[in-house]
């Protein structure tokens, strides 16, 4: 491995395990050490604690950590997907090495690509992380795309998080097929519910990590335009696809925002316009710019990393996009948070469209406009 001085130079100095050069294949940096802290997502790190904090999680996670089925897991993509290797899709090979050399991930994870014709990825297992990927996801990107992909992947395994992936795989199937004990499903669904919230932030930091691998923005956002529309690039645009995002979080009324969060809940992703603008916003920040000039956050200095101030930065994130969200219900309690007026009477007028009327005045004629 190269030490910190050798950033972005792979030309000449690089190592060879077995006889493969573990390099990129096109000049990029690299980030020795880095801790996953660099670029999780403020919102991963708080919903992972809430998520712990949840009761019943903990009794939840023991017992499932010694029922579930891993080494059967293994053994059914060794029989029935094709791991990826020198001598199968060596290009993802390829791509997958670069991202572990790019985050510095010791051990390489196996990899498989698994016939399905829905494009999708995921990093799940206990004891060791398992990337899979579908031949849908293969076919639909090119290859500055899909080394996007596999970086995000590989984001998830330095995280940890293919450990609540598998357990989240595990209590859905599992609550489909309790459904029909109510209590037993409940409790179940209560932390799907909020494994999902998690997971959904976890992607965040999943996309910022694919990012730190692919080094190209543009490649990212094609990326997640593709999984949106398919593969008709030439009929999509950048500028277009971040402006539905910003019409997403800003238009509609309180009815709208109430149904965003319940077309959100069942989902273990963001939506993909969300995705696109958040990954875009992260780039333009001083805190990735950093990260490319080699000062980030290391792994040896995780041990030593206060959880008080990983609140305060979550808090500090929640409060932030609070304060510039356009969506209506997030508009409307941050104005009740300063102090701006009644809820009810604010409630009541967002949804009944009455907001320039008092609601006992109705037939005095017009109020004055402020």
């Amino acid at each position: 491995m190269t030490d910190d001085n050798d950033r972005g130079r792979h030309d000449g100095d690089h190592e060879q395990d077995g006889g493969h050069e573990h390099v990129p294949s096109r000049q990029r940096r690299r980030f020795p050490g880095i801790s996953s802290r660099a670029y999780e997502h403020p919102a991963d790190r708080s919903a992972l604690v809430a998520l712990r904090k949840l009761s019943g999680f903990d009794t939840v996670f023991k017992a499932l950590s010694g029922l579930l089925p891993e080494r059967s897991l293994r053994l059914l993509f060794l029989s029935d997907s094709v791991r990826v290797s020198d001598a199968q899709f060596a290009h993802l090979n390829t791509m997958l090495r670069d991202a572990c050399y790019i985050l510095d991930l010791e051990k390489v994870p196996p990899m498989y690509v698994n016939m399905d014709p829905n494009p999708n990825a995921m990093c799940i297992g206990l004891d060791e992380p398992i990337i899979v990927v579908t031949t849908g996801l293969v076919e639909l990107l090119d290859e500055e795309e899909m080394r996007a992909v596999v970086g995000h992947e590989v984001g998830h395994a330095l995280s940890g998080h293919s450990v609540y992936r598998t357990i989240l795989l595990f209590l859905t199937n599992l609550a489909l097929k309790v459904a029909w004990i109510p209590l037993g499903n409940l409790a179940i669904m209560a932390i799907v519910t909020a494994l999902r919230e998690w997971f959904r932030k976890s992607e965040l930091s999943a996309d910022r990590a694919g990012l730190l691998v692919g080094q190209d923005l543009k490649a990212s956002m094609r990326g997640l335009m593709k999984i949106a529309g398919g593969n008709h690039l030439h009929e999509m645009n950048v500028d277009a696809f971040l402006e539905q995002a910003e019409e997403y979080e800003a238009g509609g009324d309180l009815r709208d925002s109430v149904l965003k969060i319940m077309n959100v809940l069942p989902r273990t992703h963001p939506f993909t316009t969300v995705r696109a603008a958040e990954l875009k916003k992260w780039a333009e920040t001083r805190d990735y710019q950093r990260i490319m000039d080699g000062h980030y956050p290391r792994r040896d200095e995780d041990r030593d990393t206060s959880v008080s101030d990983s609140f305060r930065q979550s808090a500090s994130s929640y409060a932030d996009d609070m304060r510039t969200s356009k969506d209506p219900l997030m508009k409307l309690v941050n104005d009740i948070a300063g102090g701006a007026g009644d809820l009810g009477g604010k409630l009541r007028g967002k949804f009944t469209g009455q907001n320039g009327r008092q609601g006992g005045d109705q037939g005095s004629g017009p109020t004055e406009e402020k």
